[in-house]
């Protein structure tokens, strides 16, 4: 488990910018209006993006969340798809994967 030590590091740190983001996310939708209507519908098409930045925020975090806490319930590193190891190259690659490459494969191949 020690060799988990740098990606929880990792996912801790994440799990902060994601939160963080989110925070300013959040405070720019809650802004107010412009009263000049132009201005209003700008801005209204950045909120799509705005929205679409915090959905996506909000998914990484959930996927952080979860690793951290297979980590915690000694799950991380394995497969919730066959239960076998997930290389670690992977993990390097993506420290909140939970499938590993084959299981992955299979599933992007059934949608």
């Amino acid at each position: 488990m020690a060799e988990y030590e740098k990606l929880k590091d990792w996912l801790l740190s994440r799990r902060d910018e994601l939160n963080v983001r989110l925070g300013r996310i959040k405070k720019d939708v809650t802004r107010r209006a412009n009263a000049d209507w132009s201005e209003q519908a700008q801005e209204r098409e950045n909120d799509e993006v705005i929205d679409q930045l915090g959905n996506e925020a909000q998914a990484e975090l959930n996927l952080v969340n979860k690793a951290l806490d297979r980590m915690n319930y000694d799950d991380y590193g394995y497969c919730i798809g066959c239960g076998g190891e997930i290389a670690e190259a992977r993990l390097a690659a993506m420290p909140y994967a939970d499938l590993c490459i084959k299981c992955a494969e299979k599933r992007d191949q059934a949608s």
